[in-house]
């Protein structure tokens, strides 16, 4: 049975109800299994995850045990260091590949897309791939050929792109100068 004597505020229940379903998912749990780990119902835990139904404090407390994270995860505003990233903190990821990567995305653990600035160097050119999600390319300077399936075109400074990135797609830095750049896709890839 689910109490009623104390719910969360609606608006913020729509809120609640995606990062419930989120870290449920990211934990690979079953609504049964979930369900079973918080001794709600599962009829009650879908509405949740739906919004169509707000928990309890109590209801809630069951639910952030069984996804293992304390209350505050769902109804505490982020601190600035999970949200934002100073001119001087932007993470360098290391792929092993002359491209410069830096991370400018956020720190929280549910996001779902990255944000990278990258500087290609003069004449690389990368294999052509595929991936799920949506990629959003914006070229700050130089030259990048791109093709996606069959089409191929040119970016330059202040061009952007995007696309299903389940369609394959290369680059290629046609000029003699880097491309500056930012990619802004989903999922997020580098975790922390």
């Amino acid at each position: 049975m689910e109490y009623r004597n104390a719910p969360i505020d609606r608006n913020a229940a729509r809120t609640i109800g995606a990062a419930i379903r989120d870290r449920r998912r990211g934990l690979g749990l079953t609504l049964k299994a979930f369900a079973e780990g918080s001794g709600l119902s599962i009829p009650f835990l879908s509405q949740v995850e739906r919004n169509l139904a707000s928990p309890s404090l109590l209801s809630l407390e069951a639910i952030a045990q069984a996804l293992g994270v304390d209350v505050g995860y769902f109804v505490s505003v982020p601190n600035p260091g999970q949200i934002m990233r100073r001119a001087d903190e932007h993470e360098r990821i290391d792929l092993g590949s002359s491209v410069v990567y830096e991370r400018l995305s956020g720190r929280h653990p549910e996001r779902k897309m990255e944000a990278l600035r990258l500087v290609v160097p003069p004449g690389l050119a990368a294999p052509t791939i595929h991936r799920e999600g949506e990629g959003f390319w914006y070229i700050l300077s130089g030259s990048l050929e791109m093709n996606v399936g069959k089409k191929k075109f040119v970016l330059n400074a202040g061009d952007s792109a995007h696309f299903d990135q389940r369609h394959p797609y290369g680059v290629r830095n046609i000029g003699t100068d880097e491309v500056r750049m930012i990619w802004v896709g989903t999922p997020a890839i580098f975790k922390d």
